[in-house]
């Protein structure tokens, strides 16, 4: 699995999330929400240092991860998060691996 994250969505994350020069931001699943790649699910995001990563990635002095435990929602895709300019937020998609 491979995360991508665009230059947008990364100076988004940091600004709207107010984050440090230096942080980690988890990507995680959660029951519910609207748009997840399995029905019922969907992908939340919170800042956490990660204690078992399954994925990772840097940009802007942010870590982009996903733990081992969240892994299973993947499947055979990889997370692109992109910055959707029209709604003025991340855009998150799940391209095949």
């Amino acid at each position: 699995m491979k995360i991508n994250v665009s230059e947008e969505a990364a100076i988004w994350y940091k600004e709207e999330l107010n984050l440090s020069e230096k942080s980690s931001l988890r990507f995680f699943v959660r029951y519910g929400g609207v748009g997840g790649r399995i029905a019922g699910f969907s992908l939340g995001v919170k800042e956490e240092s990660p204690k078992n990563a399954h994925a990772s990635t840097t940009l802007d002095n942010i870590q982009f991860f996903v733990e081992e435990s969240d892994a299973w929602y993947f499947e055979d895709s990889n997370l692109s998060v992109s910055f959707d300019t029209k709604n003025g937020e991340p855009k998150i998609e799940y391209p095949d691996a």
